[in-house]
């Protein structure tokens, strides 16, 4: 059983692979349908392609080989079966290939077709449209001088609007030198005018226990005088 088990990991492996290239594959042969050239790339498509069925060739050849080391018959004979589908697949793979390679040559050879065709005709509208062209190449160059013209003026009035600028950063730098001197005076002031309060809360402290000193005096001199007994 062991021995069975580890021969089945390579198989699953194998077959994992095998579809994995099939739909890589049928993926790779829709981009060259759609591929709108040039050859080049389309070059490039049909080399990727190769190589993906010669990876798909390998992993069919070892699952084939895998399936004739198989000891019992019915294993053997099934996967046998499936190794004949898997290149049935990539015969029909291979079809859908060269058939998709036909589409885009064609498709590949109209486009270079129409492009020499309004080629052709590009050129014999230069031809017909000379004078035109002319024409409206003077129309340009005047335009182009107005442009520059009105460009010079709008040069002119920026260097205006510079020169007004900085005169008035200077205006500004000015205002905020004067605001920071008058923070300073407000602050000195502020702090005069706390030093005045707290000098006159003093004041009035040495005033309040000046009264009260007089008037006890005042009350123990009468006491003296009018009750001298007590």
């Amino acid at each position: 059983k062991m021995a069975a088990a580890a021969a089945a990991v390579p198989l699953r492996v194998c077959h994992q692979e095998i579809v994995k290239f099939d739909l890589e594959i049928k993926a790779a042969v829709q981009d060259i349908r759609d591929c709108p050239g040039p050859l080049s790339a389309l070059t490039e498509l049909n080399a990727a392609v190769k190589e993906k069925f010669r990876q798909l060739r390998g992993r069919i050849q070892e699952l084939e080989q895998m399936a004739k080391e198989q000891d019992k018959e019915s294993e053997k004979q099934a996967l046998l079966r499936e190794v004949e589908n898997h290149k049935k697949q990539m015969l029909s793979n291979q079809a859908a290939w060269r058939k998709a390679n036909l589409a885009c040559k064609i498709a590949i050879d109209n486009s270079e077709k129409d492009q020499l065709l309004q080629g052709r005709d590009v050129l014999r509208q230069r031809k017909t449209t000379k004078e035109s062209l002319a024409e409206s190449a003077s129309n340009i160059t005047e335009s182009l001088m107005g442009i520059s013209r009105m460009m010079s003026q709008q040069v002119q009035q920026s260097e205006e609007t510079v020169q007004t600028l900085a005169n008035s950063s200077r205006t500004i730098l000015e205002a905020n030198e004067e605001f920071k001197s008058m923070s300073g005076t407000i602050q000195l002031g502020r702090k005069l005018i706390t030093k005045y309060n707290r000098r006159e809360l003093t004041d009035k402290l040495l005033i309040f226990l000046a009264l009260a000193l007089f008037l006890a005096t005042v009350l123990y001199i009468l006491k003296k005088r009018l009750f001298p007994f007590l």
